[in-house]
């Protein structure tokens, strides 16, 4: 068996540029064997009935024995009528628990921490879903068809998302996950809240930033009463969503600020949304696509003023670009399309070796198109490597498109069958 990294320490005194594969201390006590993070991508590999199977295992085994200090899965639905796409998993006051003790333990098998990232899509879900598209002021979705129309929430939908997220969580920690994370960033329900371009509310739920943010400290304070003291909070937040007068760095820096009155162990920064896909590269430049780390300019005012520590993730490959972030003061490093690449990555990194090539450019020309190819392509590794064991590291984006959308439909018509059991059973 390879020997633990966090045995392999190379730290001379206090340079942020050598301490990756240190360990961190989280303010509610956890511990990260180093500061290589596995970040959330969305796998959209659940079984029928919505849950985890063998093959988010085998993903998850590799990855644990990658050497990260800490993998975060894809995002995990708290609403089974509110989905991102058609084989999301959904944990739920009802979902069978094993699959996920199963899943929890492949995670944790290799030594690092792991968190299941909770989410409610909000108005990002696709009409042909069928379930429910809940939004802060029922503000369509602009430059991108395809979308439900959204539905404004009133008082007994926000009761009962924040109760959605607080099973979900105390479900996940009694699986066996050290920890959640609440996903505020890219465009999705707590970030359309944060959003002044979707969330117009005259309310106490809307106007100025602290009460656009009252939604995820309300959801922050139940996630946190309803685990136990041992398990590990984390939100995932946007630097921005680079959308004119939208969320901007300033909400950014009062949103930490905010999330630091509360036992928050870790928020991961990250960008964009549906609209302005930046957190796949697109509409970027391509100096900063070349240079990594795509919200580091924006990061440094926010990670001056969190009082608890922060992850960046959006285009990491390099351990080159891994140390310019921690020498941004940055304790996290997240890394996602990489690891796709490339699951035993961090191991690489410490024994010197590269990582894996940028994967090729779409030749679409609009953005949001390029982005899904991209996001397509992340996908078809992830199901080669669960149906092989093995990781190509490279895929067609165009194609991978093109075999997601064929997959797609059968896997709606499931969904939607499945969907109409599930509300039917509870409603009878």
């Amino acid at each position: 068996m390879p020997k633990p990294l966090h045995n392999l320490q190379h730290v001379h005194g206090s340079d942020p540029a050598e301490v990756l594969f240190s360990p961190l201390s989280l303010p509610g006590g956890a511990v990260l064997r180093n500061r290589v993070a596995k970040a959330s991508m969305e796998e959209n590999l659940a079984a029928p009935g919505q849950i985890p199977d063998h093959r988010l295992r085998k993903l998850y085994r590799g990855w644990a024995a990658g050497g990260a200090g800490l993998l975060i899965t894809g995002n995990v639905m708290v609403d089974a009528r509110a989905m991102t796409g058609p084989a999301g998993v959904v944990l739920d006051a009802r979902a069978p628990l094993q699959p996920f003790a199963a899943w929890a333990a492949a995670a944790r098998s290799g030594g690092a921490a792991a968190w299941m990232q909770l989410n409610h899509p909000g108005r990002q879900v696709r009409a042909d879903l069928g379930g429910v598209a809940w939004s802060p002021s029922g503000v369509p979705i602009s430059g991108a068809g395809g979308f439900a129309r959204p539905v404004a929430m009133d008082d007994d939908d926000l009761r009962a998302v924040i109760a959605m997220f607080a099973t979900s969580a105390a479900r996940a920690i009694e699986a066996g996950f050290t920890g959640v994370q609440i996903h505020a960033a890219h465009g999705y329900l707590l970030s359309q809240f944060l959003s002044p371009l979707a969330n117009r509310r005259t309310d106490r739920w809307g106007g100025p930033i602290e009460r656009r943010a009252r939604l995820l400290i309300e959801i922050v304070r139940a996630v946190r009463a309803a685990m136990p003291a041992h398990a590990a909070l984390g939100v995932k937040l946007n630097t921005a969503d680079f959308q004119r007068g939208g969320f901007r760095q300033q909400d950014a820096v009062r949103v930490v600020e905010l999330l630091g009155e509360h036992p928050v162990d870790l928020v991961e920064l990250s960008g964009g949304s549906a609209e302005r896909p930046v957190m796949h590269g697109a509409g970027l430049d391509e100096s900063t696509r070349a240079r990594e780390a795509y919200f580091l300019d924006l990061a440094h005012e926010i990670v001056a003023a969190s009082p608890v520590p922060v992850m960046l993730t959006g285009g990491i490959r390099t351990v080159e670009g891994a140390r310019e972030v921690l020498r941004a003061g940055v304790a996290v490093v997240g890394v996602a399309t990489a690891l796709a690449q490339r699951p035993a990555l961090p191991r690489d990194w410490f024994h010197g070796r590269p990582g894996p090539a940028p994967l090729p450019a779409s030749s679409a020309a609009d953005k949001a198109t390029a982005s899904a190819a991209k996001q397509a392509a992340v996908r078809w590794i992830l199901r080669r490597t669960a149906a092989r064991g093995v990781a190509p590291e490279t895929a067609d984006p165009d194609a991978a498109l093109r075999l997601d959308a064929r997959r797609r439909a059968r896997l709606l018509r499931r969904y939607r069958d499945w969907l109409a059991r599930h509300t039917s059973s509870r409603n009878g």
